[in-house]
């Protein structure tokens, strides 16, 4: 289980294809948390951006996980990049409820790109000094944001999507190169917001152009005798290159049927089941479809 991380953006946002509860409840949260603790889940992956994820989170105050937020996009009005950083973080560790961050990523690493790059650059440096965050990394949503940034400063952390289907990072060459260089890779989107767990009756129609691919995941899942969740977690738990899976539940029982799936061992994939189409691999393009 030390390879799986607990995701929250659930705990502060309506999220996800198959969400079928919203927002879930404190008294549920707590629930998970103490299932993840059991169950030696260590690390709880959350951000600024995920609504009251955070605030909840301290109000339960099982504090004995490690944590991982990640800043917003610098605000076009931001005069002082330095006062924002370090202002966002103490706030974060307040609402938490702890006195460090295991993890700070940038949720719009691109942000280091632009006219205030050198400045955040300085100011995560000067942050880590203060020993207010252990590591520093990045959220993306492509492998090739990697060729853009990761020469800009040392990164320790790169947080990527990554699931059955989704190759990318592993056909870019920087699964590999991230692995050698001992920068931490965090997998998530790993059942592409339930996307992958879902039956054909349940998927929504909109997603029915892929058809072909649905059809060879499905008749690989009953030639194999498997579930998708078993795949799906399974499948990421097993690439060795890969730190920790986060996934994100909306109930306990969620948690404890993952945990039961994960105990298995994968057979080797289908090469079949594999696409590059970012308008189904990126769900920010799935309001569009």
């Amino acid at each position: 289980m030390s390879k799986l991380a607990l995701g929250t953006v659930q705990f502060g946002l309506n999220y996800g294809v198959a969400n079928k509860f919203g927002i879930v409840e404190p008294s549920e949260v707590k629930k998970i948390f103490l299932l993840a603790k059991k169950s030696k889940i260590n690390l709880i992956d959350t951000a600024i951006g995920y609504g009251e994820s955070e605030k909840i989170i301290g109000k339960i105050g099982i504090l004995d996980f490690n944590f991982i937020s990640k800043l917003p996009a610098i605000p076009a009005n931001c005069l002082d990049v330095d006062n924002w950083v370090e202002k966002n973080v103490k706030d974060s560790l307040a609402r938490l409820g702890v006195k460090s961050l295991y993890g700070l990523l940038l949720h719009k690493p691109k942000d280091l790109l632009g006219s205030s790059g050198k400045q955040l650059i300085n100011a995560l440096k000067k942050i880590k000094s203060k020993n207010l965050v252990k590591k520093i990394g990045i959220s993306i949503y492509d492998p090739s944001e990697l060729d853009l940034l990761m020469h800009l400063m040392k990164i320790e952390i790169v947080q990527t999507p990554l699931n059955i289907i989704d190759r990318r990072l592993e056909n870019s060459g920087w699964m590999s190169k991230l692995y050698k260089a001992k920068v931490e890779i965090h997998a998530r989107s790993v059942f592409l917001q339930g996307l992958l767990l879902m039956s054909k009756q349940e998927r929504p129609y909109k997603f029915n152009r892929w058809s072909s691919l649905w059809k060879i995941w499905d008749e690989w899942l009953k030639d194999n005798k498997i579930t998708a969740l078993e795949a799906t977690i399974q499948h990421a738990i097993s690439v060795s290159e890969i730190s920790k899976v986060i996934i994100g539940v909306d109930t306990k029982q969620q948690l404890e049927q993952i945990i039961i799936a994960s105990k298995g061992v994968l057979q080797k994939t289908s090469s079949e089941l594999n696409t590059n189409d970012i308008q189904l691999l990126n769900p920010t393009h799935w309001n569009k479809l």
